[in-house]
């Protein structure tokens, strides 16, 4: 394994931020600067480079890196998840993961496919409330809406953040199981307490995942951001 770390990147954290640790899991994490990226940091970390400008180009890295060291901790063996075709990451037989970046932090989680038949990780920088007030519409569906009315502006403004990031990890989760893309307005936040929640599917997306089927996501905010978690035991 190639012990090259890469300036851009912090030293990978092995500190599991969320509030209930997945069993047989591995959360691993850094914070990245595009602008301390060089030219060979994909050559000397054995990661196929990836197109783009330098923030994508050290969100990948950043992702990889995390996602090896996950592996590694995980299998015993230190690979780097290739792109699919449409994108997700390809991970090993007997693994399931999942890899998220925002606001300069980057994380994987990678769990035993014999525990966990899915993940789906999704990190957020908070919304400020303009922006939040703005995207709320794409974001929630008209229930989601009618709860936030009792809200106070900052309050509603993480909700509006939390599902976003609570969707996106679901997405993330389903998606691989499913193969169907789906939207915002797809799912439903029915509840939420202050680290967990409960979803649920506005439409048919498989045989196994119809309209109405409930999962559980959790969640924790640090340094003005969100990171959830949807995870579907074996």
């Amino acid at each position: 394994m190639n012990a090259h770390h890469p300036a851009c990147c912090s030293p990978l954290d092995t500190h599991n931020p969320l509030p209930n640790a997945l069993a047989g899991a591995q959360l691993i994490s850094t914070r990245f600067d595009p602008a301390l990226l060089a030219e060979d940091d994909f050559a000397r970390c054995d990661i196929p480079p990836v197109r783009g400008v330098a923030k994508r180009q050290a969100e990948y890295l950043a992702g990889r890196l995390c996602a090896r060291e996950a592996l590694r901790r995980v299998t015993g063996q230190a690979s780097v998840p290739a792109v699919g075709e449409d994108r997700a990451p390809q991970w090993p037989r007997g693994v399931v993961g999942s890899i998220t970046h925002g606001d300069n932090w980057a994380a994987a989680l990678v769990a035993a496919r014999d525990r966990w038949r899915t993940v789906g990780m999704d990190v957020e920088r908070l919304l400020p409330h303009e922006r939040a007030q703005r995207l709320q519409g794409e974001i929630l569906t008209p229930a989601e809406l009618q709860h936030l009315q009792a809200l106070d502006e900052e309050t509603r403004a993480t909700r509006i953040s939390l599902t976003f990031s609570l969707k996106e990890s679901l997405f993330k989760a389903l998606y691989p199981l499913t193969l169907t893309r789906f939207y915002f307005h797809d799912a439903e936040l029915l509840d939420i307490d202050q680290d967990s929640a409960r979803l649920r599917l506005l439409i048919d997306l498989h045989p196994d995942w119809r309209t109405g089927a409930e999962l559980d996501g959790q969640f924790v905010l640090f340094d003005n951001k969100v990171l959830s978690l949807v995870a579907v035991a074996a």
